[in-house]
């Protein structure tokens, strides 16, 4: 072998291995790229968009278009690869003969593996917002030359995947936003990135558009009220003395709610020249009832609120019997909780005994217990802890009676007619779900 044919191998030998190198390093951006994209804060490039950096917005667009994105990105990492693998066994066939293959084969597979692969995801995943903008501006200029090869290949699998009865959907994910953000809250709780009281109020916002205003209503039975009949001087001392400022004022029977009294109302009405209790007409002084449905969702009902500026409803049933009222401020409740501290109980009707049960009034709502107690009891089929019980029963329990579900042992404490009024509950420890004693 002459001197200038020696020279021309070696120089085809390092053209060959530098170009096996670029390969190399193009897998690793694609292999980094897909990975940082994916795993991208969107809330995070929408926020650095607003604030004025372009490529986060070119971050955006390219997530727009997922599917497409990842199609190009597979597109390329593919070809590099497959054109490193076929350089480097060229390369090794001619450098040790047919054992070559096995070597080339052993060389790109740990090269790939480590340097294209686990190297570049590792890197991406560490800090996947500083390194998807760093790639934005190339993957944007790539993605726009191969982008409808992945778009027609996209096609091509939906329609033969198509042949076997699989839709492929078009959306982006297949979690709705409350439930990504939903998960994202709970997953930072359990971390310790997000204090429960944080995640309670969170979590109340999202339930919003879920719960009913009957969920969360002050019930008829509890609720307080004037009636229109009795002598005014007694309607007067009623209102005063109630911890309230509005009340619903009703003649005849409940149902037949005639009107709302504000207690400023009342007492500006007092304050005018030779109005005295005695000769009070309350009917003129008091609003008129806003009346809503019980299957108005807490979202809307909230919203109505808001644009009636009223803080006051009462809640009827599909043949206008009252059910209830609700306020304002229950909806807020279910933000902002009423718990002053997560370890402490203060729901009104639950009390903590020293051998660890909790005693219960029966009309305490599930989602409160829920959340003071961070426990998982199940609220869609009962508003009430009475009312789970009776439907997890399938019957009207006895007092002393006992059962077991859902991990808690309820013991009925108090029965009055058919109503239960008071419940403890304890740790199943170990007992079968469906003992009852």
């Amino acid at each position: 072998m002459n001197e200038h044919t020696l020279f021309s191998y070696l120089s085809e030998y390092w053209l060959t291995a530098l170009s096996i190198l670029g390969l190399l390093v193009a897998s690793g951006f694609f292999s980094g790229t897909e990975t940082a994209l994916t795993a991208t804060s969107r809330a995070r490039m929408h926020t650095l968009e607003s604030n004025g950096e372009a490529r986060a917005g070119i971050v955006n667009r390219l997530i727009d278009r997922r599917d497409r994105l990842i199609g190009a990105l597979l597109i390329g990492n593919s070809a590099v690869n497959i054109l490193a693998s076929s350089l480097t066994t060229s390369l090794f066939l001619g450098l040790f003969g047919e054992s070559g293959v096995v070597i080339a084969t052993l060389i790109v597979t740990v090269l790939v593996v480590v340097f294209s692969e686990v190297l570049p995801k590792s890197w991406a995943i560490s800090s996947p917002d500083r390194f998807a903008l760093a790639v934005a501006v190339p993957t944007r200029l790539f993605v726009a030359v191969v982008g409808p090869v992945s778009s027609a290949i996209n096609h091509f699998v939906r329609l033969v995947l198509g042949l076997f009865g699989v839709t492929l959907s078009k959306e982006s994910s297949m979690l709705s936003a409350h439930e990504e953000l939903r998960g994202a809250v709970d997953l930072l709780h359990r971390e310790g990135s997000v204090v429960k009281a944080d995640r309670d109020r969170l979590g109340g916002v999202l339930d919003l558009g879920e719960l009913e205003v009957s969920d969360i209503m002050i019930h008829r039975t509890s609720m307080r009220a004037v009636n229109a009949d009795d002598k005014p001087e007694v309607i007067v001392r009623t209102i005063l003395e109630s911890p309230f400022t509005r009340m619903p004022l009703w003649r005849g029977s409940i149902d037949n709610i005639i009107g709302l009294v504000h207690a400023k109302d009342l007492l500006r009405a007092l304050a005018e020249p030779g109005v005295e209790p005695e000769n009070l007409d309350i009917v003129k002084i008091a609003q008129k009832p806003w009346f809503v449905p019980d299957t108005t969702n807490l979202k809307d009902q909230l919203n109505a609120f808001l644009r009636r500026k009223m803080h006051f409803a009462v809640v009827v049933d599909e043949y206008g019997e009252v059910q209830g009222i609700v306020t304002l401020e229950d909806i807020l409740e279910e933000i902002v909780g009423d718990i002053a501290d997560e370890h402490d109980l203060e729901i009104q009707g639950v009390r903590q005994e020293a051998d660890g049960s909790i005693v219960v009034d029966g009309s305490v709502p599930i989602r409160d217990l829920n959340r003071a107690l961070d426990w998982t009891l199940p609220d869609e089929e009962a508003t009430t802890i009475a009312g789970l019980v009776i439907h997890e029963s399938m019957t009207i329990p006895e007092e002393r009676q006992a059962f077991t579900f859902h991990g808690k042992r309820f013991i009925i404490m108090k029965r009055e007619k058919n109503r239960i009024t008071r419940i403890r509950i304890k740790p199943a420890e170990g007992l079968p779900s469906d003992e009852q004693g």
